[in-house]
């Protein structure tokens, strides 16, 4: 299973938060931009939260963040007491990290542009899955914990 947690890791977040901007950034710096470290501290802030979810998919859910390997359990533990997706959150988090250290346009788009993606995800995939999946226990949890921070 930690093959399979690590393969998701990278396909997943490890694509969306850190290949494609780390791209966009590229090409940021190749038109002439430059880096501004005050977009360091979110970037890493948020790879820090998004491990600690990684973790706790495969230690407290058994399973990975990868549609095609979930969580057997349902997750309650650690972030996801205040957050039923920090997951989520955290990669938004990277991806304003990487808009705010290149200064790019571009990258601030591709993150909102991702955060709608993730939202529509929720909502009309994951949650009715979930609510499937573990009835009751999902109900209480979704009705205790927001679906984002607030």
């Amino acid at each position: 299973m930690l093959w399979r947690a690590l393969l998701a890791f990278l396909a997943l977040p490890g694509v969306v938060a850190i290949a494609v901007p780390a791209w966009l950034a590229a090409g940021a710096l190749r038109a002439g931009g430059r880096v501004y470290p005050v977009g360091l501290l979110p970037l890493f802030v948020g790879l820090v939260l998004l491990l600690w979810c990684v973790r706790d998919f495969y230690v407290a859910g058994k399973g990975t963040l990868a549609p095609w390997s979930p969580p057997r359990h349902l997750v309650t533990t650690g972030l996801y007491r205040y957050s039923r997706n920090p997951m989520y959150v955290a990669v938004a988090i990277m991806l304003a990290g990487w808009a705010l250290s290149f200064a790019s346009p571009t990258l601030a788009i591709y993150a909102g542009f991702v955060m709608g993606a993730f939202h529509l995800r929720v909502v009309y995939g994951e949650e009715p899955w979930l609510a499937r999946t573990h009835g009751a226990e999902w109900t209480e949890y979704a009705a205790r914990v927001p679906r984002w921070l607030v």
